[in-house]
């Protein structure tokens, strides 16, 4: 059942990654030319296939089908993502968009070690679930780890969308705030100085 639980919130994790990249390939692109690592052919041929690579292996660790060649493939995916980030974390290149799971369109796009690590962890956990093969699970098991995994992917989305949309101690007013704040100093400072 652990097995099936791992390679549905690996699998879950794909099909989050994958499926916003398929309906905006232009984006994926600038994302994929961004990282400077792929000669310029290979760019267009890694943004038009990794969506489709990601929802493929990510439905297959779900179901359980081709269960250590999908893990292998997990594995590889993730390592890649893992490179990808650290060479670019190490050359000093922050200000990227991480692509990881959707484009960011309202925040500047930045990635850390944050993001290699999460992605390493999961390439590790990949080649866990290749390594041990998935050959002796009962399909109840199957189903209730699938469920399980799936329940945690949803969850950890569920955090992420309250995130974006609540700050805690944080007020919308608060940027106005702020900003007035910063013009009532440079005011009072003015009239106590003199210009």
């Amino acid at each position: 059942m652990l097995w099936a639980m791992v390679a549905s919130i690996l699998g879950g994790t794909l099909l989050l990654a994958g499926i916003p990249k398929l309906r905006d390939r232009d984006g994926l692109l600038t994302v994929v030319k961004g990282y400077r690592l792929l000669p310029h052919r290979m760019e267009r041929v890694v943004a038009g296939s990794l969506p489709l690579v990601e929802v493929l292996v990510g439905t297959a660790l779900i179901l359980g089908i081709a269960g250590v060649w999908a893990a292998s493939g997990a594995a590889l995916l993730f390592a890649a993502f893992a490179f990808g980030l650290t060479a670019n974390l190490a050359r000093g290149r922050r200000d990227l968009d991480c692509g990881c799971f959707a484009f960011s369109a309202h925040e500047v796009p930045r990635i850390g070690w944050f993001h290699a690590v999460r992605a390493a962890s999961f390439a590790v956990a990949a080649l866990v679930l290749a390594a041990t093969g998935s050959a002796e699970i009962a399909p109840l098991e199957r189903l209730i780890g699938a469920a399980s995994g799936l329940l945690v992917v949803l969850a950890v989305v569920a955090v992420v969308q309250i995130k974006a949309v609540v700050h805690v101690g944080w007020r919308p007013v608060d940027d106005y705030l702020t900003s007035a704040s910063i013009k009532l100093r440079a005011v009072s400072a003015e009239s106590r100085y003199g210009s």
